[in-house]
Protein backbone atom coordinates (compact mmCIF):
# COMPACT_ATOMS: atom_id res chain seq x y z
CA UNK A 1 0.00 0.00 0.00
CA UNK A 2 1.43 3.15 -1.20
CA UNK A 3 0.70 6.52 0.21
CA UNK A 4 0.46 10.13 -0.85
CA UNK A 5 2.57 12.10 1.17
CA UNK A 6 1.30 15.69 2.41
CA UNK A 7 2.70 18.44 0.91
CA UNK A 8 4.10 20.82 3.33
CA UNK A 9 5.80 22.85 1.48
CA UNK A 10 5.87 26.93 2.85
CA UNK A 11 5.23 28.63 -0.58
CA UNK A 12 1.97 26.69 -1.24
CA UNK A 13 -1.29 27.74 -0.66
CA UNK A 14 -4.41 26.90 -0.50
CA UNK A 15 -7.72 28.32 0.91
CA UNK A 16 -8.59 27.17 4.36
CA UNK A 17 -11.85 28.67 4.98
CA UNK A 18 -12.44 26.86 8.54
CA UNK A 19 -9.78 29.19 9.78
CA UNK A 20 -11.24 32.93 11.55
CA UNK A 21 -10.89 35.57 8.50
CA UNK A 22 -9.67 38.13 10.82
CA UNK A 23 -6.41 36.02 11.74
CA UNK A 24 -5.26 36.09 8.13
CA UNK A 25 -3.60 39.52 9.30
CA UNK A 26 -2.32 39.00 12.19
CA UNK A 27 1.37 39.49 13.62
CA UNK A 28 2.91 36.51 14.90
CA UNK A 29 5.12 37.22 18.06
CA UNK A 30 8.65 36.52 16.30
CA UNK A 31 11.47 35.59 19.44
CA UNK A 32 14.84 34.81 19.13
CA UNK A 33 15.15 35.96 15.27
CA UNK A 34 16.86 33.38 12.90
CA UNK A 35 20.74 34.16 11.85
CA UNK A 36 20.57 36.32 9.05
CA UNK A 37 22.32 36.26 5.08
CA UNK A 38 26.16 36.88 5.53
CA UNK A 39 26.16 35.74 8.92
CA UNK A 40 29.08 33.56 9.81
CA UNK A 41 28.45 30.70 11.65
CA UNK A 42 31.39 30.73 13.42
CA UNK A 43 30.31 34.25 15.77
CA UNK A 44 29.01 33.52 18.48
CA UNK A 45 25.67 35.68 18.98
CA UNK A 46 24.99 37.81 22.17
CA UNK A 47 21.99 37.76 22.99
CA UNK A 48 20.36 41.15 24.28
CA UNK A 49 17.70 40.94 22.42
CA UNK A 50 15.02 39.35 24.80
CA UNK A 51 15.52 40.92 28.37
CA UNK A 52 16.87 37.66 29.79
CA UNK A 53 18.86 37.51 33.30
CA UNK A 54 22.67 36.90 31.04
CA UNK A 55 23.46 34.64 34.09
CA UNK A 56 22.01 31.11 33.96
CA UNK A 57 21.86 29.31 37.35
CA UNK A 58 24.92 27.99 39.28
CA UNK A 59 25.85 24.37 38.58
CA UNK A 60 24.86 23.43 41.83
CA UNK A 61 21.67 24.49 41.47
CA UNK A 62 21.37 22.90 38.31
CA UNK A 63 22.86 19.87 39.72
CA UNK A 64 20.19 20.09 42.67
CA UNK A 65 17.86 20.52 40.25
CA UNK A 66 18.59 17.54 38.05
CA UNK A 67 18.78 14.90 41.26
CA UNK A 68 15.03 16.30 41.77
CA UNK A 69 14.20 15.00 38.48
CA UNK A 70 16.00 12.22 39.25
CA UNK A 71 14.97 11.14 42.46
CA UNK A 72 11.68 12.65 43.32
CA UNK A 73 9.68 13.39 39.56
CA UNK A 74 7.82 10.32 38.06
CA UNK A 75 7.67 10.68 34.32
CA UNK A 76 4.57 8.10 33.92
CA UNK A 77 2.64 10.92 36.62
CA UNK A 78 1.30 14.26 35.63
CA UNK A 79 2.73 17.29 37.66
CA UNK A 80 1.35 18.69 40.77
CA UNK A 81 -1.90 20.53 39.23
CA UNK A 82 -2.73 22.49 41.82
CA UNK A 83 0.66 24.23 42.44
CA UNK A 84 -0.19 24.26 46.21
CA UNK A 85 3.50 23.88 47.40
CA UNK A 86 4.66 26.64 44.85
CA UNK A 87 1.83 29.11 45.48
CA UNK A 88 2.43 28.72 49.21
CA UNK A 89 5.87 29.72 48.31
CA UNK A 90 5.16 32.47 45.63
CA UNK A 91 3.03 33.75 48.68
CA UNK A 92 5.39 34.15 51.52
CA UNK A 93 8.01 35.90 48.73
CA UNK A 94 5.21 38.32 47.17
CA UNK A 95 4.46 40.01 50.76
CA UNK A 96 8.17 40.32 51.77
CA UNK A 97 9.26 41.86 48.22
CA UNK A 98 6.17 44.49 48.75
CA UNK A 99 7.14 44.76 52.64
CA UNK A 100 3.81 43.69 53.76
CA UNK A 101 3.03 43.11 57.52
CA UNK A 102 0.11 40.85 56.41
CA UNK A 103 0.34 37.38 54.72
CA UNK A 104 -0.51 36.58 50.58
CA UNK A 105 -2.55 33.45 50.78
CA UNK A 106 -2.03 30.63 48.04
CA UNK A 107 -5.32 31.61 47.30
CA UNK A 108 -4.41 34.89 45.73
CA UNK A 109 -1.95 33.15 43.52
CA UNK A 110 -2.15 31.56 40.09
CA UNK A 111 0.77 30.25 38.19
CA UNK A 112 0.97 30.13 34.64
CA UNK A 113 3.10 28.84 31.68
CA UNK A 114 4.68 32.06 31.54
CA UNK A 115 2.64 35.74 32.32
CA UNK A 116 1.59 34.90 28.47
CA UNK A 117 -0.97 31.98 29.43
CA UNK A 118 -1.77 34.15 32.75
CA UNK A 119 -2.61 37.27 29.96
CA UNK A 120 -5.22 34.77 27.93
CA UNK A 121 -6.90 33.24 30.71
CA UNK A 122 -7.71 36.78 31.81
CA UNK A 123 -9.18 37.72 28.53
CA UNK A 124 -11.14 34.74 28.42
CA UNK A 125 -12.59 35.45 31.54
CA UNK A 126 -13.04 39.00 30.78
CA UNK A 127 -13.87 39.56 27.37
CA UNK A 128 -14.51 36.51 25.34
CA UNK A 129 -17.85 36.27 24.12
CA UNK A 130 -18.77 39.61 23.25
CA UNK A 131 -17.70 40.99 26.78
CA UNK A 132 -15.53 44.06 25.96
CA UNK A 133 -12.31 45.47 24.49
CA UNK A 134 -9.06 46.19 25.71
CA UNK A 135 -7.17 49.30 26.15
CA UNK A 136 -3.40 49.09 25.34
CA UNK A 137 -1.03 52.33 25.53
CA UNK A 138 2.02 51.59 23.21
CA UNK A 139 4.40 50.90 22.53
CA UNK A 140 4.56 48.74 24.86
CA UNK A 141 4.62 44.68 25.03
CA UNK A 142 2.86 43.71 21.73
CA UNK A 143 1.11 40.36 23.30
CA UNK A 144 -1.58 42.49 25.01
CA UNK A 145 -2.87 43.00 21.84
CA UNK A 146 -1.88 39.59 19.63
CA UNK A 147 -3.79 37.49 22.61
CA UNK A 148 -6.86 39.30 22.46
CA UNK A 149 -6.42 40.04 18.70
CA UNK A 150 -6.57 35.93 18.61
CA UNK A 151 -9.28 35.73 20.82
CA UNK A 152 -11.77 37.96 18.82
CA UNK A 153 -11.28 40.76 20.85
CA UNK A 154 -11.45 44.35 20.08
CA UNK A 155 -7.73 46.41 21.35
CA UNK A 156 -8.45 50.20 21.10
CA UNK A 157 -4.91 51.56 20.81
CA UNK A 158 -3.63 54.51 23.30
CA UNK A 159 -0.79 56.72 22.61
CA UNK A 160 2.27 56.99 24.81
CA UNK A 161 4.35 60.58 25.17
CA UNK A 162 6.95 60.81 22.75
CA UNK A 163 8.98 62.24 24.95
CA UNK A 164 9.00 60.31 28.34
CA UNK A 165 6.32 57.52 27.36
CA UNK A 166 3.82 58.14 29.87
CA UNK A 167 0.44 57.14 29.27
CA UNK A 168 -1.72 59.99 27.59
CA UNK A 169 -4.19 60.01 30.25
CA UNK A 170 -6.82 61.96 28.66
CA UNK A 171 -7.06 60.33 25.62
CA UNK A 172 -7.37 56.56 27.69
CA UNK A 173 -10.04 57.96 29.83
CA UNK A 174 -11.68 59.18 26.42
CA UNK A 175 -11.64 56.27 25.12
CA UNK A 176 -13.27 54.39 27.91
CA UNK A 177 -15.77 56.97 27.77
CA UNK A 178 -16.75 56.70 23.97
CA UNK A 179 -15.24 53.15 23.26
CA UNK A 180 -18.37 51.61 20.87
CA UNK A 181 -17.25 48.51 23.15
CA UNK A 182 -16.71 48.71 26.64
CA UNK A 183 -13.38 48.62 27.93
CA UNK A 184 -13.20 45.62 30.45
CA UNK A 185 -9.71 44.92 30.66
CA UNK A 186 -6.70 48.10 31.14
CA UNK A 187 -3.42 47.18 30.63
CA UNK A 188 -0.50 49.15 32.99
CA UNK A 189 2.91 47.97 32.52
CA UNK A 190 5.65 48.93 35.90
CA UNK A 191 8.27 49.36 34.04
CA UNK A 192 6.72 49.19 30.85
CA UNK A 193 8.55 47.80 28.12
CA UNK A 194 10.33 48.47 25.52
CA UNK A 195 10.37 51.53 26.85
CA UNK A 196 11.56 50.88 30.60
CA UNK A 197 9.85 53.85 32.60
CA UNK A 198 7.41 53.14 35.77
CA UNK A 199 4.40 53.68 36.87
CA UNK A 200 3.65 57.52 37.46
CA UNK A 201 1.77 58.91 40.94
CA UNK A 202 -0.55 60.11 37.74
CA UNK A 203 -0.86 56.93 35.94
CA UNK A 204 -1.53 55.75 39.53
CA UNK A 205 -4.02 58.22 40.86
CA UNK A 206 -6.08 57.34 37.31
CA UNK A 207 -5.75 54.00 37.45
CA UNK A 208 -7.55 53.99 41.32
CA UNK A 209 -10.40 56.17 39.46
CA UNK A 210 -11.55 53.54 37.32
CA UNK A 211 -14.47 51.83 38.04
CA UNK A 212 -14.77 48.54 39.54
CA UNK A 213 -16.43 46.58 36.57
CA UNK A 214 -12.91 47.62 34.53
CA UNK A 215 -9.86 44.97 35.19
CA UNK A 216 -6.69 46.78 35.38
CA UNK A 217 -3.89 44.29 35.09
CA UNK A 218 -0.31 45.62 35.89
CA UNK A 219 2.26 43.63 34.88
CA UNK A 220 5.54 43.59 36.95
CA UNK A 221 7.83 41.46 34.62
CA UNK A 222 10.80 43.65 35.77
CA UNK A 223 9.69 44.30 39.29
CA UNK A 224 13.08 43.02 40.83
CA UNK A 225 15.12 45.27 39.22
CA UNK A 226 12.79 48.55 39.25
CA UNK A 227 11.73 47.43 42.95
CA UNK A 228 8.44 49.31 42.31
CA UNK A 229 5.26 47.23 42.93
CA UNK A 230 1.45 48.16 43.82
CA UNK A 231 1.06 44.63 45.54
CA UNK A 232 0.12 46.73 48.64
CA UNK A 233 -2.91 48.21 47.07
CA UNK A 234 -4.53 44.86 45.70
CA UNK A 235 -6.19 44.85 49.14
CA UNK A 236 -7.89 48.45 47.80
CA UNK A 237 -8.56 47.16 44.71
CA UNK A 238 -10.34 43.80 43.95
CA UNK A 239 -10.07 45.30 40.49
CA UNK A 240 -6.36 44.83 40.07
CA UNK A 241 -3.98 42.18 39.62
CA UNK A 242 -0.44 41.96 39.56
CA UNK A 243 1.05 39.79 36.90
CA UNK A 244 5.36 38.76 37.19
CA UNK A 245 7.43 36.50 35.93
CA UNK A 246 10.38 33.56 36.98
CA UNK A 247 11.89 34.28 33.69
CA UNK A 248 13.55 37.74 34.12
CA UNK A 249 15.45 38.15 37.50
CA UNK A 250 15.37 34.16 38.58
CA UNK A 251 17.09 32.79 35.58
CA UNK A 252 14.47 30.37 34.49
CA UNK A 253 12.95 31.36 30.67
CA UNK A 254 13.72 28.36 29.87
CA UNK A 255 11.06 26.90 32.48
CA UNK A 256 8.36 29.15 31.11
CA UNK A 257 6.85 30.20 34.77
CA UNK A 258 4.96 33.38 35.49
CA UNK A 259 1.97 33.94 38.40
CA UNK A 260 -0.65 36.33 39.02
CA UNK A 261 -1.47 37.60 42.52
CA UNK A 262 -5.19 39.24 42.98
CA UNK A 263 -8.40 38.78 44.89
CA UNK A 264 -9.06 35.32 46.01
CA UNK A 265 -12.78 35.30 43.39
CA UNK A 266 -10.72 36.85 40.34
CA UNK A 267 -8.20 34.04 41.42
CA UNK A 268 -10.50 31.52 41.74
CA UNK A 269 -11.56 32.15 37.72
CA UNK A 270 -8.59 31.78 36.68
CA UNK A 271 -7.90 28.67 37.85
CA UNK A 272 -11.45 27.46 36.33
CA UNK A 273 -10.33 28.45 32.81
CA UNK A 274 -6.69 27.54 32.91
CA UNK A 275 -5.63 24.29 31.27
CA UNK A 276 -5.20 21.35 33.76
CA UNK A 277 -1.50 20.15 34.03
CA UNK A 278 -0.29 23.51 32.53
CA UNK A 279 3.60 23.14 33.93
CA UNK A 280 5.72 20.44 33.77
CA UNK A 281 6.96 18.81 37.13
CA UNK A 282 10.21 20.20 36.46
CA UNK A 283 9.39 24.02 35.49
CA UNK A 284 7.32 23.77 39.18
CA UNK A 285 10.33 22.01 40.79
CA UNK A 286 12.77 24.86 39.28
CA UNK A 287 10.63 27.92 40.78
CA UNK A 288 10.36 26.02 43.66
CA UNK A 289 14.26 26.10 44.51
CA UNK A 290 15.34 29.19 42.80
CA UNK A 291 13.10 30.90 45.75
CA UNK A 292 14.25 28.53 48.41
CA UNK A 293 17.71 30.22 46.96
CA UNK A 294 16.53 34.06 46.08
CA UNK A 295 18.74 35.74 48.12
CA UNK A 296 22.32 34.52 46.76
CA UNK A 297 20.08 34.49 43.13
CA UNK A 298 18.92 37.89 43.71
CA UNK A 299 22.36 39.13 44.84
CA UNK A 300 23.46 39.71 41.06
CA UNK A 301 20.76 42.46 40.13
CA UNK A 302 22.48 45.54 41.57
CA UNK A 303 25.67 44.41 39.36
CA UNK A 304 22.92 44.32 36.31
CA UNK A 305 22.07 47.70 37.38
CA UNK A 306 25.15 49.20 37.83
CA UNK A 307 26.04 47.76 34.04
CA UNK A 308 22.69 49.52 32.71
CA UNK A 309 24.08 52.68 33.80
CA UNK A 310 27.33 52.23 32.38
CA UNK A 311 25.53 51.20 29.08
CA UNK A 312 23.29 54.06 29.09
CA UNK A 313 25.80 57.08 29.82
CA UNK A 314 27.98 55.30 26.68
CA UNK A 315 25.17 55.13 24.37
CA UNK A 316 24.38 59.05 25.56
CA UNK A 317 27.75 59.88 24.12
CA UNK A 318 27.18 58.93 20.56
CA UNK A 319 25.63 61.87 19.09
CA UNK A 320 23.01 60.18 16.65
CA UNK A 321 21.31 57.76 19.52
CA UNK A 322 18.79 59.29 21.96
CA UNK A 323 18.36 56.80 25.23
CA UNK A 324 15.89 57.12 27.85
CA UNK A 325 16.50 56.26 31.44
CA UNK A 326 14.65 52.78 32.42
CA UNK A 327 13.74 51.07 35.46
CA UNK A 328 14.37 47.36 34.05
CA UNK A 329 17.18 45.15 32.78
CA UNK A 330 17.17 46.87 29.19
CA UNK A 331 17.80 50.18 27.57
CA UNK A 332 15.23 51.65 24.62
CA UNK A 333 17.07 54.22 21.68
CA UNK A 334 15.74 55.82 18.83
CA UNK A 335 18.10 56.93 16.10
CA UNK A 336 18.56 61.23 15.46
CA UNK A 337 17.71 63.04 12.71
CA UNK A 338 17.10 60.23 9.99
CA UNK A 339 14.86 59.91 6.89
CA UNK A 340 12.87 56.64 7.43
CA UNK A 341 14.62 56.09 10.58
CA UNK A 342 12.62 52.17 10.83
CA UNK A 343 14.32 51.03 7.87
CA UNK A 344 17.36 52.41 9.03
CA UNK A 345 17.35 50.56 12.46
CA UNK A 346 15.81 47.61 11.19
CA UNK A 347 19.43 47.43 9.15
CA UNK A 348 21.03 48.25 11.71
CA UNK A 349 19.31 45.49 13.96
CA UNK A 350 20.85 42.97 10.70
CA UNK A 351 24.19 44.87 10.48
CA UNK A 352 24.72 43.71 14.41
CA UNK A 353 23.74 40.30 14.09
CA UNK A 354 25.88 39.72 11.28
CA UNK A 355 29.57 41.25 13.68
CA UNK A 356 27.58 39.08 16.75
CA UNK A 357 25.11 41.53 18.72
CA UNK A 358 21.43 40.53 18.58
CA UNK A 359 18.98 43.31 19.58
CA UNK A 360 15.50 44.00 18.81
CA UNK A 361 13.45 46.38 16.53
CA UNK A 362 10.39 46.86 18.30
CA UNK A 363 8.01 49.93 18.86
CA UNK A 364 9.67 52.40 16.98
CA UNK A 365 13.04 51.96 18.83
CA UNK A 366 15.98 49.29 19.26
CA UNK A 367 15.44 47.79 23.02
CA UNK A 368 18.97 46.43 24.23
CA UNK A 369 19.06 44.03 27.34
CA UNK A 370 21.61 44.76 29.84
CA UNK A 371 24.11 41.77 29.35
CA UNK A 372 27.60 40.49 31.20
CA UNK A 373 30.10 43.23 31.22
CA UNK A 374 31.89 41.73 28.67
CA UNK A 375 28.36 41.39 26.25
CA UNK A 376 28.14 45.73 26.90
CA UNK A 377 31.66 46.02 25.88
CA UNK A 378 30.73 44.42 22.47
CA UNK A 379 27.70 46.07 22.25
CA UNK A 380 28.95 49.43 22.79
CA UNK A 381 31.99 48.74 20.18
CA UNK A 382 29.54 47.40 17.59
CA UNK A 383 27.29 50.09 17.92
CA UNK A 384 29.79 52.79 17.62
CA UNK A 385 31.05 50.67 14.50
CA UNK A 386 28.09 50.79 12.79
CA UNK A 387 27.11 54.42 13.54
CA UNK A 388 30.22 55.44 12.10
Amino acid sequence: MTTTPLDTTPSVTIPLPFIRSELGSLQAYTPHPAGVEGQSVAIEIDRVDTNENPYDLPVELKHQLAQTWVASIESNRYPDGGHYRLKEAIAGYVAESAGLDARILPNQISVGNGSDELLRSLLIATCVGGGGGISIAGPTFSMYGILAQTLGIPVVGIDRSAVDFEVDLVAAQQAIDTSDVPIRVVFMVNPNSPTGNALTAAELDWMRSLPSDILVVIDEAYFEFSQQTVVAALAQHPNWVVLRTFSKAFRLAAHRVGYAVGHPQLIATLEQVRLPYNLPSISLAAAELVLQHRQSLLAVIPQLISERDRLFSALTQMPDLKVWRSDANFLYVRLRGVAHPDLVMADLVIQLKKHGTSIRHTGGGLRISIGTPAENDRTIARITEQLA
